[in-house]
């Protein structure tokens, strides 16, 4: 049945929403004495003058504006701008290098750029951006030599006050003129291979993600929600969008580093996040738990194991039985209360999405009491596509389609997808905008899954990142990876190698809180993380974990040979994407000289 979208575009959405509750809470940022929060009133007064300012600037509709910030308050303000001038967002990470930062600049003819600080507007210092026509700053001072005017949000909004000061309607007007098949943003692709790809994305795709977060249970008016992912990225996008359909209240904050800290103080019923959030909480429980010892560390080992004895009968559809329901009261009171506390006290939905999550992580939450919704989208179909109902959770799936999207599985396992969130193409790239299509008009996704009979999808790998190993195996990367974050607790980051080797290796980081913690009491306490991880005892450690893993992989998925990185993987040497993905070229290539000794000197049969 066909979702009702009562919306033409975001702008309508939005001015909906403020009318409907102009007084309701609606976003908050981080004070000195906790959360500010502004209302829907005041959103709309900031959000309106910034669209006039833009106007009066000389963007019209779907000319594209770029932010190039972290989340923050004025990110959501200045896309809301953006909108209702009728212009179209294009999005920049953070942490983009200059020359990705400027290519995305020129290729999408950004006309004007809100840039979070000067050191971020002077990523495109000398570079030929003839569209360009002004940047704005949210802080520090606008540098009158700048080749490009630079003006503070401040500014604009003022210049943007007074042009509604004198045409009252200006925005209303511009508003009636958007519809469901017009631009709203052009997102680059972080891609885990190649130069980024601008994606067009329609207003009407949008707000259909608006109306079906509501309608799967994800979202309810009297929720609180911690919003901290990428605003750069489709998964913070589609929050916004259902945030602004429901009337949620929604505490912006990018700060990843304040995260813990900060859950306690906001009390959110509500997180959506990558699996590295929810990995690390699951590290820091696990090993609190086993550096404890004793009888702390055999109480937590009780309480999980009824956890999960639980967790196995409510997805198998069966009863609890009395004795289990008591047991786990206690298993509450005295394990999962202090976890539950820590994330605030009041979660009602965790969603994890970008990446996938292990299935042994995601049951440990449930044990928890604090089941984790999986999700499935990508950035070309508006990120939200699939997700687990908070009624009807099956952990090792991504859930059920939202709304009325299509899906079907190809003759090769691909996924295919047909459905309003579906991108327009890809921006300026004719021929790759075909070849993402059928003939019959479903996006391929380029992963592999299957859909059982009930309609939960079930994903495999990317198509691209399968490995098959010189003996014709075929091995599934991210699922062994997600296995042995979800077996060593000690874990940040693990990547299986094997593509045309005779067996599969695997490069390891280590959590450095983690770490740290193992070390203490012994002699390698106080040493810095690269000696700890390159001491025969951390090795050992880790191949203890790999030797569990193994009991559990088939005879050709079994690592034969690790090794542990000195460091950490990083957005900054091309090793992750933003949204927490492993770009596995970018490993293999800055790594090469790890990955060959591991096949060196060992004929290991498969």
């Amino acid at each position: 049945m066909a979702l009702d979208v009562p919306y033409s575009s975001i702008p309508d959405m939005f001015l909906k929403r403020v009318a409907a509750t102009p007084d309701r809470h609606a976003f908050a940022h981080p004070g000195s004495a906790g959360p500010v929060w502004l209302t829907w009133e005041q959103v709309s007064q900031r959000a309106k003058a910034i669209a006039a300012g833009l106007h009066g600037l000389g963007v019209g509709q779907e000319d594209r504006v770029a932010i190039l910030a972290n989340t923050r308050l004025e990110w959501v303000i200045a896309d809301f701008g953006i909108m209702c001038a009728s212009g179209a967002t294009t999005t920049v990470y953070p942490t983009t290098e200059p020359e990705d930062a400027t290519y995305i600049i020129s290729d999408s003819g950004s006309k004007v750029l809100f840039a979070e600080n000067p050191d971020q507007a002077a990523k495109i210092a000398g570079a030929q951006l003839p569209a360009l026509t002004h940047v704005v700053l949210f802080d520090g001072a606008p540098d009158p030599a700048a080749a490009v005017p630079q003006l503070t949000l401040a500014q604009l909004e003022e210049q943007g006050a007074q042009r509604l000061a004198e045409d009252p309607e200006l925005i209303e007007r511009l508003v009636a003129d958007i519809g469901p098949d017009h631009l709203a943003t052009l997102i680059y692709t972080s891609g885990t291979t190649g130069r980024p790809k601008g994606v067009e994305l329609l207003h009407g795709g949008w707000c259909w993600e608006g109306v079906a977060q509501e309608a799967v249970g994800l979202l309810r008016e009297d929720d609180l929600q911690y919003l901290w992912l990428p605003l750069s990225h489709s998964f913070g996008k589609t929050l916004l969008c259902g945030a602004t359909h429901v009337g949620l209240p929604t505490y912006v904050d990018g700060r990843v580093d304040k995260l813990v800290e900060l859950l306690s103080v906001v009390r959110p019923t509500l997180m959506c996040g990558a699996p590295r959030v929810y990995e690390k909480v699951y590290n820091k429980s696990v090993t609190t738990a086993q550096d404890a010892g004793g009888a702390k560390a055999k109480i937590f080992a009780w309480a999980v194991g009824v956890g999960k004895e639980k967790v196995a009968l409510e997805q198998a559809g069966k009863p609890v039985p009395g004795g289990l329901k008591l047991k786990y009261t206690v298993a509450e009171k005295l394990v999962f209360s202090k976890l539950q506390a820590r994330l605030g006290g009041r979660i009602r939905v965790l969603v994890s999405g970008a990446a996938p999550l292990s299935p042994e992580i995601a049951t440990f939450f449930a044990a928890a009491n604090l089941p984790i919704s999986e999700g499935y989208g990508l950035t070309e179909s508006s990120a939200g596509n699939f997700v687990n109902p908070p009624d009807g959770l099956r952990i090792g799936t991504v859930g059920k389609a939202m709304g009325d999207l299509e899906c079907r599985i190809d003759t090769d396992g691909e996924i295919l997808i047909k459905g309003r969130p579906v991108m327009r193409g890809y921006h300026n790239l004719p021929e790759e905008t075909a070849a993402a299509f059928t003939e019959d008009g479903f996006f391929r996704t380029g992963d592999i899954g299957s859909l059982d009979d009930d309609g939960y999808l079930r994903i495999t790998d990317r198509k691209k990142d399968l490995v098959k190993t010189s003996g014709g195996k075929y091995v599934a990367p991210s699922h062994i990876e997600g296995m042995f974050k979800a077996t060593c607790p000690y874990t940040s980051q693990a990547v299986v190698i094997g593509q045309a080797r005779n067996y599969c290796t695997m490069l390891v980081t280590l959590d450095p809180d983690a770490i740290t913690g193992w070390a203490a009491g012994t002699p390698l306490e106080g040493r810095p993380y690269a000696e700890i991880v390159a001491s025969p005892e951390a090795q050992a450690m880790v191949e203890e974990y790999v030797a569990q893993l193994n009991q559990k992989l088939n005879r050709w998925e079994t690592i034969k040979k690790v090794t542990i990185l000195p460091r950490d993987l990083t957005i900054e040497d091309g090793e992750i994407t933003p949204s927490l993905k492993i770009k596995r070229r970018g490993v293999e290539n800055n790594f090469s000289d790890e990955i060959d000794k591991m096949y060196v000197g060992t004929v290991a049969e498969i």
